[in-house]
């Protein structure tokens, strides 16, 4: 899985110093774009150069502990699955000392600009398909439905 980190800023946090449950999602994107960026295509130039935007179509989040102002995280970010018109990330906040703070995913609707779902262009298939892949424990918490 890629791994990215960040320090938990104190705009990050509630009046307790504990990281707002609501910036695991923004670490998540921050995991995924960073992610893509490696794989040598930024998330703008997704969308400029392949044509293609990744609105969110689901999105969650489980917490187990956590984060603290000025603590170092580690957001682990992979590919969850593929399919004709949707893809999922899975991600792992991790704090300093080895602690999972957190593992969610979010689901993509790959859609063109006029908003109309498409299948993966080859640009942005390959950038998955180069991709590391989310590790066995996120793939079996967050298993589609059948």
């Amino acid at each position: 899985m890629h791994r990215f980190e960040l320090r938990v800023r104190y705009a990050d946090t509630d009046q307790m110093g504990w990281a707002y449950y609501g910036q695991y999602m923004r670490w998540f994107e921050i995991g995924r774009a960073e992610m893509m960026r490696t794989l040598g295509m930024s998330y703008a130039e997704v969308e400029k150069k392949v044509g293609v935007l990744l609105p969110v179509l689901d999105a969650r989040c489980r917490y187990f502990h956590g984060a603290r102002y000025d603590e170092q995280v580690t957001i682990h970010t992979g590919v969850l699955d593929v399919t004709r018109a949707t893809l999922r990330f899975g991600y792992r906040i991790v704090g300093e000392d080895g602690t999972v703070c957190a593992l969610g995913y979010t689901e993509h609707c790959v859609v063109n600009r006029e908003a109309r779902p498409v299948r993966p262009p080859a640009a942005l298939a390959a950038l998955l398909d180069a991709a590391p892949r989310a590790d066995a424990e996120l793939v079996e918490m967050f298993a589609r439905e059948p």
